[in-house]
């Protein structure tokens, strides 16, 4: 099963120097039953894309909890087995849990398919997001256009052999 593993650099960073992504449980993003369901389209591709969705504003809330991060949204995809992944019942149950699943076992940096994170020049709409992310969870529809402001940049496409490259950036 495809996961996607919301981080900022600096965790990225600390997964490069250990070598370990996660040692379970952590919290990850994946197609699952009510993702399918909220999203409404049977097209794969897309399915992923919106489980990368979920990561990525996952990673801004990681942001938002770290005002000293450089102010890039991360995320690692990686693929692990169906049975290391759980996703309760109650999960899916509100918006913000859509694709949230637990992996549950270790999983090595080297087992990553690809990195996704925002370039330098969407840092500053970024970093309003993060700012932001409080006000809009609370309905400020003001806070909520500016969290949505994040999502006008697409995260870019990394190979793991990247990563150093990446990581030196921030």
């Amino acid at each position: 099963m495809r996961v996607y593993v919301p981080l900022t650099l600096p965790a990225l960073a600390e997964a490069h120097r250990t070598g370990e992504l996660g040692s379970g449980p952590f919290a990850a993003y994946a197609v699952t039953p009510a993702l399918r369901e909220w999203y409404l389209s049977e097209d794969i591709e897309e399915l992923e894309y919106a489980a990368l969705s979920r990561a990525a504003l996952a990673s801004l809330r990681l942001l938002a909890a770290d005002p000293e991060a450089v102010r890039r949204r991360a995320v690692v995809a990686v693929d692990v087995p169906d049975g290391a992944v759980s996703a309760g019942p109650d999960r899916g149950s509100g918006p913000s849990a859509l694709g949230e699943v637990t992996v549950t076992v270790p999983v090595p940096l080297a087992k990553a398919a690809s990195v996704h994170a925002d370039a330098e020049d969407a840092e500053p709409d970024v970093a309003a997001a993060a700012e932001a992310l409080e006000s809009a969870d609370g309905g400020d529809g003001d806070a909520q256009a500016v969290v949505d402001g994040a999502d006008d940049h697409e995260l870019l496409w990394f190979a793991t052999q990247e990563i150093p490259h990446l990581i030196a950036q921030g």
